[in-house]
């Protein structure tokens, strides 16, 4: 609140106090004396204690009329720094050999024989629909067994489709190996047993294209076999030469093996 301040006046003493107060009475009031002091503030009243409002706007606090500060960016990753520790990669059997070295010709039909390798086998059973994905998921199945026990793998994946129908099939996918475990390695799948690979004289069809379109060649296969009058058995055999993808992956390649009586 505003001090009031005190008005100071100057009174001339034109009388003495020895005359008394019938001389005051009678004499002349003495002229006002011109006071230098500053006139006395006006005491406020009570309705002007209140401030009145402003028209000028209040000056900007901390951060207003501000724009709103955007995030910080992310940092930026270092080249070469992946954002996510890397999976491990997948095994692969691009450098690993197929059960017979010379390759085959899509467009003839060539006499092989296939030599008994050790395997890591692992068998199920899929719907005709389910084909690739059943058998790709088996395939990765023993890969992964088989790194993770330190096993070498020696050979392209194979399927050996032991039993068919309408429906769908039986099949053992099969991973060649350098040699069988002896003993068997702790942590490997229950299911995950060591054989060896079909052997002996077989016929070789070569398909490639995608998965989808393979049981054109297996037509091949059969008009072949019945116009040479070749009894085979029941077993039809599939050596993946590239990774089973996809059924529309145009770049796989597969050997068939018909292996006759």
């Amino acid at each position: 609140m505003m001090k009031t301040r005190l008005p100071t006046i100057a009174i001339g003493l034109a009388a003495s106090l020895a005359c008394g107060a019938s001389v005051l009475a009678q004499a002349p009031a003495p002229a006002p004396v011109p006071s230098t002091a500053a006139p006395p503030a006006a005491t406020p009243s009570p309705a002007q204690t209140t401030p009145l409002p402003t028209t000028t706007a209040p000056g900007p606090g901390p951060g207003a009329n501000q724009a709103p500060t955007p995030p910080a960016p992310e940092k930026a990753l270092l080249p070469g720094t992946p954002a996510v520790p890397p999976a491990a990669p997948a095994p692969s059997s691009a450098n690993r050999p197929p059960l017979v070295a010379n390759p085959g010709d899509p467009s003839d039909v060539d006499e092989v024989t296939l030599p008994a390798k050790p395997a890591a086998i692992l068998s199920g059973n899929a719907k005709w629909d389910q084909a690739v994905p059943s058998l790709k998921e088996a395939i990765a199945k023993v890969e992964a067994a088989l790194a993770q026990a330190g096993i070498k793998a020696n050979g392209k994946p194979i399927s050996v489709f032991n039993r068919t129908d309408d429906d769908g099939f039986q099949y053992e996918v099969m991973v060649p190996v350098e040699a069988v475990p002896n003993p068997r390695p702790a942590g490997l799948p229950d299911d995950l047993r060591f054989g060896a690979t079909p052997s002996g004289k077989a016929l070789r069809f070569t398909h490639k294209g995608p998965y989808e379109g393979i049981d054109q060649t297996y037509e091949t296969v059969t008009a072949y076999l019945d116009a040479k009058g070749i009894l085979v058995q029941d077993a039809f055999v599939e050596e993946y030469l590239t990774p089973l993808a996809s059924p529309s992956d145009e770049a796989l390649e597969v050997n068939i093996y018909a292996l006759p009586k």
